[in-house]
């Protein structure tokens, strides 16, 4: 078991699902809702998520001594949220309660091929400059997992050099508010244990036009490197080594949201066990493809314990 501290957003969600009016035409766009005309929805579903709350899901039902720090508000939707970390046995001592604002909230909009356009009013969420890294000095963390904090490379900076100063390792997952601060980020690399992208994400980072390409080039900067590819996969990169990896399973995707945090935490859970980097992405890919079977972005992450099978896997390098 290990101490991992998840770091990022914190939010209420509100899946709205309909058929007809959230088809997707030939354009890849919603069908247009007519203004002034109420629409009648099939269904609504209500959950938590963010980036921080999914992932700290995963290590907490993997066992592991979980502590989200975040931002939330004293209003019905901070409620919920803490309600949801308390039922899955996280800490919630480190939370910052903000005023002038309210709890982060979005509205999701859900098509029946799974994906969706989600409408986010992120309030406290967003208020990262309010975190405070010498928490770490107390909770003396293994890991960190971070997802994107909006582009605040300043909160970036002094997280990682607190974290690396106490001897935590970083699990990184950058938004694209980070990669618009390329320089940054690199330089913010040397702190990082494993770095997770996607595809198009990678490419905006460093040169490369296949996936070996850019795990080479992105292992310069970090010792384990992973992309993903959406449903060709994922490569990753580790001490001289790459590996390809393909789908876990070919499913019906009810909806993708949390699929990304499912893929990176699951594989830190396997990981921080000291798990062996195939096994590790084997239970991350495992992770994504249940949370996509469900609506919401954790109610289908796995627990400790969940016999996973065999998947393609193959040695580049």
């Amino acid at each position: 078991m290990a101490r991992i501290v998840s770091i990022g957003s914190a939010l209420q969600d509100v899946f709205l699902i309909d058929h007809d009016d959230f088809g997707v035409n030939q354009r890849g766009f919603l069908n247009q809702l007519e203004l002034g005309t109420k629409v009648d929805i099939d269904n609504i579903h209500f959950s938590v998520g963010g980036g921080a709350i999914n992932t700290a899901t995963t290590f907490a039902r993997h066992g592991h001594e979980t502590i989200f720090m975040g931002c939330i508000a004293n209003d019905p939707a901070g409620t919920v949220i803490i309600n949801a970390l308390d039922d899955e046995g996280i800490d919630t001592s480190y939370i910052n309660y903000l005023t002038k604002t309210h709890t982060g909230y979005s509205v999701l909009l859900l098509s029946p091929t799974g994906e969706r356009t989600i409408l986010t009013c992120r309030g406290a969420s967003a208020r990262f400059e309010t975190i405070n890294p010498a928490d770490l000095d107390t909770i003396h963390p293994d890991w960190l997992y971070v997802s994107t904090l909006r582009g605040n490379m300043d909160v970036l900076d002094r997280l990682f050099t607190h974290a690396r100063k106490l001897g935590a390792k970083i699990m990184f997952n950058p938004g694209n508010l980070e990669l618009t601060h390329q320089r940054q980020l690199l330089g913010l690399l040397s702190d990082v244990e494993v770095l997770l992208l996607n595809k198009s994400e990678a490419k905006q980072l460093v040169p490369g036009r296949t996936l070996v390409e850019l795990a080479s080039h992105l292992s310069s900067y970090v010792p384990t490197v992973i992309i993903t590819d959406g449903g060709q996969g994922a490569i990753a990169a580790n001490a001289g080594r790459i590996i390809r990896i393909g789908i876990y399973e070919d499913v019906k995707v009810k909806d993708s949201t949390g699929a990304g945090d499912a893929f990176g935490s699951g594989f830190l859970a396997h990981y921080a066990d000291n798990a062996d980097l195939e096994k590790a992405l084997v239970f991350a890919s495992a992770n994504s493809t249940s949370v996509v079977q469900h609506i919401g972005s954790r109610d289908g992450i796995l627990s400790k314990g969940h016999r996973v099978h065999q998947m393609p896997i193959q040695e580049l390098r």
